[in-house]
């Protein structure tokens, strides 16, 4: 078994303290999504969208990586194959854990776009929604996130990668958003091994060969030690 393609979800960096949608008092509660993760929400209200992402971006920054980050950070080092994470989460855990080679299908947190020329830059931590691009000084800064409606970002890069796999691991993620969702099944069409590793599986039984229940601080690095045995 030569390569691999990881996917991981908001489950991955819960337990460094970061929310997931489905946290009950989590920080997505108390916003409407449609108004702080979607370009209509953005256009209406910027500043609002700004203090949404500058306190997600905050609290990003001042987590650290878990046993689960530093587990695939690992593996990516010492496995004699290659190894790919794409992740739908927009913090930049998986870097400081030591992982370079990362896909962010949904963007960062620690990155800006201007929604007049598309020039992208590095966020400082607070936005506002008044400074100006840097490339073209319009004063249309927004996150460098995909919203509700956008298309994902690095999809072909991403398709290629499944189609070569030999192996597909999902890790903390519900397996319900698409397109997310379907790399499961466009993994086995492409003839690789599927494995989940979720405190729950996913809704649909069977869709993967293999299941590990547990959180991923336990269960990523010990499957990481299985593998490298």
């Amino acid at each position: 078994m030569e390569r691999i393609v990881i996917l991981t979800g908001a489950g991955i960096s819960a337990e460094s303290g970061l929310g997931t949608f489905r946290d009950k008092d989590g920080l997505w509660t108390r916003y409407d999504l449609n108004e702080v993760a979607t370009p209509e929400g953005f256009a209406r209200n910027p500043r609002l969208v700004h203090e949404f992402y500058n306190a997600r971006r905050a609290n990003a920054l001042d987590a650290s990586p878990n046993a689960a980050h530093d587990a695939l950070a690992r593996l990516e080092r010492e496995w004699a194959g290659e190894v790919l994470i794409v992740t739908q989460n927009v913090d930049d855990l998986h870097e400081r854990a030591g992982s370079r080679n990362v896909l962010h299908m949904h963007g960062a947190l620690a990155g800006a776009l201007c929604a007049a020329c598309d020039h992208r830059w590095p966020a400082p931590r607070a936005m506002d929604p008044d400074a100006p691009c840097p490339a073209c000084a319009a004063p249309r800064t927004r996150p460098d996130i995909v919203w509700f409606g956008e298309i994902p970002y690095h999809m072909d890069a991403i398709a290629d990668a499944l189609w070569q796999a030999d192996l597909f691991v999902s890790i903390g993620t519900s397996g319900e958003v698409y397109p997310a969702a379907g790399f499961v099944q466009e993994a086995q069409a492409a003839g690789a091994e599927t494995l989940e590793i979720n405190l729950e599986p996913s809704r649909v039984p069977g869709l993967f060969d293999r299941v590990i229940a547990g959180q991923a601080t336990e269960a990523v690095p010990k499957w990481v030690v299985e593998m490298l045995a």
